[in-house]
């Protein structure tokens, strides 16, 4: 069959039309799709197309401002006023007694050393300024017994720090250091408006790398330092599973407005991305007691205890090892009485199960303490005692709690 030679002009140009028109519409796909707000959800032919959209519909929920993602603006609010903390000090350390053994000295020499031995200490942490006077905020445990503390500013500067105040049960303490130039202030938030699910961002310079920021959430609020694994403090933490580390302790943790709602403090070394912080809230309320040098009395009664539930209680009462037995009810079950101490002086003995304080109801030991930080030194507290099939009303009178040596 022969090809009729005269199409083929019309046919070429028909290919050429199409071709253009193609081309044509593609780039007007190409410059209108990525650009529209209110395009109709697209329907997937098969789930291989999803991946793509959903990981640029997941970025795109991450809030920016005009110079870039709201961690790099809270970050560059705050970061200036973020310390390195140097600490040294002076530990004596008496030799092995095998040194003072005449028998070993002969073999080994008369240079072998005699008496108390000096060793050099050296610690790190991270703080932040919080008035342009020079006022630091950080951890107790930073400075600890600390014979020397140099602050290290962002901008470079290094100078000698003074321990100003600390308390150790709040883990809390403020340095001051004396510039007469214009200092950096980190902003303070309202930890009271804190909410699980809450961005949070922590600043510190943990493991000795300076400057490094980590992004998280906020896990849980009120973690009782009992839970936490510290019951010689007394603190409700701020739970994050923002990175904190070793060195990262007293640096600020942030809300998504670069305001500090928390001091990173607790880590255990035995979790996995958790972390803990200190509410700013209950550093404002003894952080300028703190920079007078004055001391933070704490209320106490003398006793340990632990949440009890009916459930606890059985459990309790079905092992004929238990040192004695327990009412199935909630409550708060006096594990320990301490010698010398307001609750011993009041007659609470070991078994009992507090159920009330001054007419309110409590479950938990951690409900517990919280009434108790929040009386007076001297303050009479009425509670109601279950001891065994029988109730009581006990008044404790509290007492001022005092640092252990």
């Amino acid at each position: 069959m022969q090809f009729p030679f005269s199409q083929f002009p019309r046919q070429i140009a028909t290919y050429v039309f199409s071709i253009l028109l193609g081309a044509i519409l593609t780039a007007g796909v190409y410059r209108v799709l990525p650009s529209q707000a209110g395009v109709a959800p697209k329907k997937f032919s098969s789930y291989q197309e999803a991946p793509a959209l959903l990981a640029q519909s997941t970025i795109s929920r991450i809030p920016e401002t005009a110079a870039g993602s709201f961690v790099t603006a809270a970050v560059n609010r705050v970061g200036k006023a973020v310390v390195r903390i140097d600490t040294e000090r002076t530990v004596n350390r008496n030799p092995d007694p095998l040194f003072d053994d005449p028998f070993f000295r002969r073999f080994f020499g008369e240079e072998l050393p005699r008496g108390p031995m000096q060793e050099r200490l050296r610690g790190q942490g991270s703080g932040f300024i919080i008035d342009k006077s020079g006022i630091i905020l950080t951890n107790s445990h930073v400075v600890n017994r600390a014979d020397k503390v140099t602050v290290r500013l962002k901008d470079g500067r290094t100078l000698e720090g003074k321990v100003q105040g600390a308390d150790p049960v709040t883990d809390l303490a403020v340095i001051k250091i004396n510039d007469s130039s214009d200092l950096p202030v980190a902003p303070l938030g309202d930890s009271n408006e804190v909410q699980v699910g809450d961005w949070a961002i922590a600043v510190g310079n943990p493991l000795g790398l300076d400057n490094t920021v980590t992004l998280g959430i906020i896990s849980t609020l009120k973690r009782s330092s009992a839970q936490v694994g510290i019951p010689d403090k007394r603190i409700d933490f701020i739970q994050t599973d923002a990175a904190i580390n070793p060195g990262n302790s007293g640096g600020p943790l942030l809300n998504q407005q670069g305001e500090v709602i928390g001091i990173n403090t607790a880590i255990r070394a035995d979790a996995m991305g958790i972390g803990f912080a200190i509410p700013i809230n209950k550093a404002k309320v003894i952080s300028s007691a703190l920079a007078r040098g004055e001391k933070v009395a704490h209320p106490y009664l003398g006793i340990q205890m632990a949440t009890l539930t009916p459930e606890v209680a059985a459990e309790n009462n079905s092992d004929p090892n238990a040192p004695f037995e327990v009412p199935e009810i909630n409550g708060i079950l006096v594990v320990r009485v301490l010698p010398n101490t307001p609750a011993a002086a009041s007659g609470m003995r070991r078994g009992d199960v507090i159920v009330q304080i001054d007419g309110q109801a409590v479950e938990t030991a951690a409900e517990l303490q919280r009434i108790v930080d929040s009386s007076r030194i001297g303050q009479m507290l009425e509670m109601k005692v279950q001891r065994g099939r029988e109730t009581t009303s006990i008044g404790i009178r509290t007492g001022e709690l005092q640092e252990q040596s």
